[in-house]
């Protein structure tokens, strides 16, 4: 085995291809995979980012639609009549969800009915969060451990090429900088997969508290008149 190191950076090392391809070609098959880890990782993010990104936009679109309509119909109940069944709109579904409790209390005394009302819209914001938030750990994953193990892809290429150092027993810079720089670039790809999902991550947080802060204020407004 140590035969077959010393050979491959020797054969390698007079290569002055640096291209990432000729770097991934190049690498052994433990630094291929950390490599290909964190493309697939470094991809999977992306699309999350894309799709959160859309789903706030959207939400915040609608319900700013839906909290216009509602302050301006003449009854809660002819409202909800008028609301599409389908709707996937947070704030519709919880304001749903507190009229059909509403509905089912009408002959319970008014302190009941507020209080029942109250818990259904509780459970049914806690529900949507966990719907908006949905995948918002694999963000924070990808961004924690990403650097993590494009670190340990660097350290592993960095042993065999000083492995292979001592095995041809010879320290020009051609025979190492290969090798080096395969290590590296795994490295390189964990910060690139790992600093948009970071930076994604805290922005979510960020937009869904904000969110969820105007359902809350548009709950305790509905509470208030009812």
């Amino acid at each position: 085995m140590e035969q077959d190191i010393a050979t491959q950076v020797v054969g390698l090392g007079g290569s002055s291809d640096f291209t990432l391809w000729s770097l991934f070609l190049r690498a052994d098959f433990v630094v291929k995979f950390v490599i290909i880890l964190l493309i697939a990782s470094s991809i999977f993010s992306w699309a999350l980012i894309f799709d959160k990104f859309k789903l706030f936009k959207n939400i915040n679109k609608s319900t700013d639609d839906f909290e216009k309509k509602f302050w301006k119909s003449k009854s809660a109940e002819n409202f909800n009549n008028s609301l599409p069944v389908n709707s996937k709109d947070p704030a519709t579904l919880i304001f749903k969800a507190a009229m059909t409790e509403l509905i089912k209390t009408k002959r319970q005394s008014s302190a009941i009915q507020s209080a029942r009302v109250q818990r259904i819209l509780e459970i049914a914001t806690d529900n949507e969060i966990k719907k908006v938030e949905k995948n918002f750990t694999y963000l924070a994953t990808i961004g924690s451990t990403a650097p993590f193990i494009g670190l340990f892809g660097t350290v592993w290429g960095i042993m065999n090429s000083f492995q292979s150092i001592a095995i041809s027993r010879n320290t020009s810079l051609a025979i190492v900088a290969p090798g080096i720089a395969e290590a590296l670039f795994a490295t390189a790809l964990g910060l690139l997969a790992a600093i948009p999902a970071v930076v994604a991550y805290n922005k979510f947080n960020s937009d869904s508290r904000r969110y969820f802060s105007k359902i809350e204020n548009f709950s305790k407004r509905f509470l208030s008149i009812i």
